[in-house]
């Protein structure tokens, strides 16, 4: 306490009564949140008991990581304690989210030793925006369905309807899927490929016709050809003929296997592959069915 009996408190005493130091004392002071009541004759600054709590309060905030504008206002009256502090918390999860995928695009670099500009690429795509991301997904849907009046409506809605949800919080194996996802769907190649697919499909159907003729397909392909796999019947075997011919009747094999790489290659596969790994979703089911029909009418054209 002051010796000059005013009750009143020098920076030092207000020093040894916190365990703050003068120094940090002096600049909140300066900084205006923690205001003298008074100055000595001698010029010092004088504080009393009520700047003891105001001052508890201020190291509390900024211990929390306020800004001095934050503190002010509320010492202020301005801002209650608790609006500044939901604030500060949506301010902090904006920060671990950033920081989660900056680990995330560190230790993906780490792991695949990324040279300088795919590190640059990886960390430009993993730091887009959920509309972003969608928008990119959105025009490689709109150039392979453009005009395309008959494709089967339930391709169409399904097509549309896919999303990319990268987790706030993405894995390292989580960004390399949606890399390589954006990757593809700015590929002019898979863009045609995909393009392809998507005629062939309206060729086979005409404006206004009744939705699932190519989910009906695709059932049917999985009831013919999984129980054959697990008979062990493989696609080079003569025994997989009556399953072909099950499906495609006497269709040039060349034509068909035509049709059904533009919807059910290796890019296809992995494109659905990456999309469910950047959703966390299931693997998507039945690609081993469609791949031992490939292998079947490769075995049969190839000469």
């Amino acid at each position: 306490m002051n010796d000059d009996g005013t009750g009143l408190l020098t920076i030092g005493e207000l020093a040894r009564a916190t365990g703050l130091t003068v120094r940090t004392i002096r600049y909140w002071s300066d900084e205006g949140v923690l205001t003298p009541v008074t100055r000595s004759a001698g010029g010092y600054r004088l504080y009393d008991a009520p700047s003891v709590a105001r001052l508890e309060l201020i190291r509390t905030l900024r211990e929390l990581g306020l800004g001095l504008d934050d503190v002010r206002q509320v010492l202020a009256g301005e801002r209650t304690v608790a609006q500044v502090a939901a604030t500060h918390v949506a301010a902090l999860d904006a920060q671990i989210r950033s920081l989660k995928v900056t680990r995330a695009v560190l230790s993906s670099v780490a792991r695949n030793d990324s040279t300088a500009r795919e590190t640059t690429l990886m960390n430009r795509l993993a730091r887009l925006s959920a509309a972003e991301r969608q928008r990119i997904m959105a025009e490689f849907v709109a150039e392979a369905l453009q005009g395309l009046d008959a494709v089967d409506p339930e391709v169409r809605e399904r097509l549309r309807a896919t999303t990319v949800d990268l987790a706030a919080d993405p894995t390292p194996e989580e960004v390399d899927a949606w890399v390589e996802l954006a990757e593809m769907l700015q590929d002019p190649e898979f863009r045609a490929q995909m393009r392809r697919a998507m005629e062939l499909n309206s060729a086979d159907g005409a404006p206004g016709e009744a939705r699932g003729r190519s989910l009906w397909f695709a059932k049917r392909l999985v009831d013919l050809v999984a129980p054959a796999r697990t008979r062990g019947i493989t696609p080079e075997s003569p025994e997989a003929e009556p399953v072909l011919h099950d499906l495609f009747g006497d269709a040039p094999r060349a034509d068909v296997l035509e049709r059904m790489l533009a919807g059910f290659n290796d890019r296809v596969a992995r494109y659905r592959e990456l999309i469910a790994l950047v959703n966390r979703a299931p693997a998507p089911p039945h690609a081993e069915d469609f791949a031992w029909v490939v292998a079947a009418l490769r075995a049969r054209t190839d000469s």
